[in-house]
């Protein structure tokens, strides 16, 4: 009965928070890491939420139909549909984001991330390009700013040279066509750094830790802690990562508007 009537009273703030024409709108966007492995072994999502991952009145979740639900873990089940997805990034990001920042009233998280994906999967006019679009338009319809995108990608490219070589200038113009797009020039974009991969992984890395382009930073995975695939992080490496994307939309986010 508690659980009842607390998801009931959750689903009330939701409906208020999603009437607001204040939401900060993130993009996830990238593959199996940003649509969350975090406690899937073998196929299986084990259930476990961490407190830091926790559903929050203030934080809502563009469903695949293009509704505000509340958010939950795990963020992508709807969209990242022909694989078990787990714990992301994306809940202890938007924790973190109200925790330290109270001028954020409402965070609405827009899950777009496909497990298995190359970057050439991402390009203008390719199916995963056009629904990240769409739903970015859909996510500011009733009111709102897209404040970032957060993009973990990457793990694809690392199997053949070719791929590897070709990363930079694909990630660069998929950067840019989406800025173009979406008529947000200055978009800020946070990447992540793989932490691990194929044989390329470090042609891949140093694309990404080294492309120059404003409003675009990254931040690194190297060195946190992965499941037993070798491949993709644990819960606790999502929380952790979750953290750092905070801190770097925090330290990096445009200033809000004043009047003079």
């Amino acid at each position: 009965m508690f659980t009842v009537l607390w998801w009931l009273n959750l689903l009330a703030h939701a409906v208020t928070a999603a009437s607001s024409q204040d939401k900060n709108v993130f993009l996830l966007a990238g593959q199996s890491n940003m649509s969350g492995q975090g406690g899937v072994i073998n196929g299986t999502w084990d259930g476990v939420i961490p407190p830091e991952c926790a559903p929050n009145p203030s934080i809502l979740r563009l469903a695949a139909n293009l509704t505000w639900v509340p958010a939950a873990e795990p963020l992508h089940k709807d969209i990242d549909v022909n694989v078990t997805v787990g714990v992301g990034p994306g809940m202890s990001f938007a924790n973190s984001v109200l925790a330290d920042d109270s001028s954020i009233d409402v965070v609405g998280l827009v899950p777009c991330a496909v497990g298995g994906t190359k970057i050439s999967q991402w390009a203008r006019g390719t199916f995963l390009y056009d629904q990240l679009v769409s739903r970015a338009r859909a996510a500011v319809q009733g009111g709102g700013t897209i404040q970032a995108m957060l993009w973990y990608q990457g793990e694809s490219d690392t199997t053949l040279l070719e791929n590897a070589e070709f990363y930079m200038g694909r990630l660069e113009k998929f950067f840019l066509d989406l800025r173009s797009d979406l008529q947000s020039p200055s978009l800020l974009i946070i990447q992540v750094a793989l932490a691990q991969a194929g044989p390329f992984l470090e042609i891949v890395r140093e694309a990404q830790l080294g492309l120059d382009l404003a409003n675009v930073k990254c931040v690194d995975a190297q060195g946190l802690e992965l499941e037993p695939d070798h491949l993709h992080l644990t819960t606790a490496a999502q929380v952790q990562l979750g953290e750092m994307l905070a801190g770097s939309f925090l330290q990096n986010r445009p200033a809000p508007l004043t009047n003079n």
